[in-house]
């Protein structure tokens, strides 16, 4: 039986962190008891599957329409994820408290997990409270030799650096930098399909289980890129209504902002699918003769097959797509 290709919105899978909060029940979810600090909004991981909420693959988890339908939904290009699982996972942070400073490996390491990626990602900040920072990369002229020192006599936060944060800012982080978002902010993130995460410091505080967390010192001080990674960051309050801002560009994914005013028409790209996050505001998303509702918090992974669509309403979203074969 053909199913026609149509835009599919998850039911999320949510996870408990000690850094957690409850803000990511604004945007209308279930959310369950605790500490929550991730929702998994589109996710074909071991460790987490997003399911379907609407239309006829109501109910199926994206592992299941991976594999009946992603050779020809996810796009010649989206359908190649290096471990043959969909190739992103898009999640919404809730940053009640801060975070481990940590590093990803990227895909070459040796010391990764059997079937893992490495991580590389980019964070969309949704909101963030006054005064509210990340820490983003190592101070200049930071050596392995002198951040192992640092590590050693507890001074790490000595080697990094702080960069305070607003609504509206993006940071790409490829994999081997450094990082750790801090109290007060909601994000959302695209990442490459992975979940494994090196901790280097946690604040000497304790898990949700009451002991501390482990930490990953010597796989930290493997992957992390002592002359820098490529990160970058922006401000992206000048994107125009009805144009795509890019914001972040890497061999796993393409990332840009839209300001949705009235109707914007799009289409997709045999090479990929779409994948939509609503960062404010509300609207809908239409294609042939049907439509579905669209408002903050809400993501949508559209096939490949869709071909052309419109957002209508006025909304700001972000649109991530895999690298094309050309």
């Amino acid at each position: 039986m053909t199913i026609k290709p149509y835009p599919l919105h998850f039911k999320p899978e949510f996870k408990e962190r000690v850094w957690g909060g409850r803000a990511l029940e604004q945007f209308g979810y279930d959310v369950p008891e605790g500490h929550i600090g991730e929702g998994w909004m589109i996710a074909d991981h071991a460790n987490g599957v997003s399911h379907v909420l609407n239309g006829e693959l109501a109910g199926q988890g994206l592992d299941q329409i991976r594999e009946k339908l992603g050779a020809e939904w996810f796009g010649s290009a989206g359908n190649r994820s290096g471990n043959g699982r969909f190739p992103l996972l898009i999640k919404l942070l809730d940053c009640n408290d801060d975070l481990s400073v940590q590093v990803h490996p990227t895909d070459d390491y040796a010391g990764l997990p059997k079937g893992e990626l490495g991580k590389t990602e980019m964070w969309y900040v949704l909101d963030a409270k006054p005064g509210a920072k990340i820490i983003y990369g190592l101070q200049p002229g930071v050596t392995r030799e002198s951040f192992a020192a640092a590590i050693e006599r507890n001074r790490i936060m000595d080697t990094l650096q702080e960069v305070s944060v607003q609504a509206g800012d993006t940071f790409y982080i490829p994999a081997g930098t450094v990082h750790a978002l801090c109290a007060g902010v909601l994000v959302a993130e695209i990442q490459q399909n992975s979940d494994t995460t090196y901790r280097l410091y946690d604040y000497d505080r304790p898990g949700l289980d009451g002991k501390p967390r482990e930490l990953h010192i010597e796989d930290s001080l493997n992957v992390t890129a002592y002359e820098g990674a490529g990160a970058t960051r922006m401000k992206t309050d000048g994107a125009k209504p009805n144009e795509w801002l890019t914001l972040a560009e890497s061999p796993y994914f393409i990332t840009d902002k839209g300001v949705v005013t009235g109707s914007w028409k799009q289409e997709t790209s045999p090479d990929s699918f779409d994948i939509l996050i609503v960062a404010e505001g509300k609207g809908s998303i239409g294609w042939g003769t049907e439509s579905i509702d669209a408002k903050a918090g809400d993501c949508f992974l559209l096939p490949a097959t869709l071909g052309a669509y419109s957002l209508d309403g006025s909304f700001t979203v972000l649109r991530s797509r895999v690298p094309g074969t050309n």
